[in-house]
């Protein structure tokens, strides 16, 4: 079992899928200089961002990036069930005598796509999804960095409440450009169409490498907790 818990999921999005959205990115105007959690800085990160989920017109992408995601987070959640069964006292009710039972890993992996997509809305909920361009032999995002921090001005404690990131793969044909992560030793080659997903907390710390030879376009956000006032009220006898 590769238990680093670093998972691509190949072919998430079909091939014509991504191109429209880099074509989309190219045409629409709106991409602006990419931001860390502390504001702009191209020495840190040098990039130039879209968040689609502002706009009604990247509903289409905004949609097929989250159909593609829930089906990636399915089989992480079945590989790495205690992803919500550690944070989580979670119940449900047995199909057989309707009493609440407690969840446990073997439950997760018997439970049909349906039902276990059901419990994981309660739980977790998608983040803004940001398409990011970043130039060839310019671009990168070499500061190492996770995506678990708190934020100035983030009253809700957003950044916060992240348990995975996702990054998808819209175009590959470059050289290096590879999302490296620190402590693992490891380097995810750009494959069009490829999802990634990975703990968002500094166990993960990871950068994105500068692309030689080409631009490189990724669409990518955060899997979080719902928040509590929402989480306790929805899925009863949790603690």
């Amino acid at each position: 079992m590769n238990d680093d818990f670093i998972e691509v999921q190949e072919h998430a999005l079909a091939v014509q899928d991504c191109r429209a959205m880099i074509q989309q990115f190219e045409t629409s105007g709106q991409a602006i200089r990419g931001r860390t959690g502390g504001g702009v800085n191209t020495e840190l990160k040098d990039s130039w961002d879209i968040c689609i989920s502002d706009y009604a017109e990247w509903s289409i992408a905004t949609n097929l990036l989250n159909t593609a995601m829930m089906t990636a987070l399915l089989r992480y959640v079945r590989k790495y069930p205690h992803v919500v069964l550690a944070p989580l006292s979670l119940q449900m009710a047995d199909p057989h005598s309707g009493r609440m039972r407690a969840l446990d890993a073997q439950a997760i992996e018997e439970m049909p796509d349906a039902r276990l997509q059901s419990l994981l809305v309660k739980v977790l909920r998608p983040g803004t999804i940001n398409i990011q361009k970043y130039v060839a032999d310019q671009g990168g995002y070499p500061y190492w960095h996770c995506e678990l921090y708190p934020k100035a001005g983030d009253s809700n404690g957003e950044t916060l409440h992240r348990v995975l990131l996702w990054t998808a793969y819209l175009n590959d044909g470059f050289a290096d450009g590879e999302t490296e992560f620190l402590y693992q030793q490891r380097k995810i080659v750009p494959q069009t169409g490829a999802m990634l997903i990975a703990p968002a907390g500094f166990t993960h710390t990871h950068r994105g490498n500068r692309p030689r030879g080409g631009d490189k376009y990724i669409a990518t956000s955060w899997i979080l907790f719902q928040r509590a006032e929402r989480l306790f009220a929805a899925v009863p006898g949790k603690s």
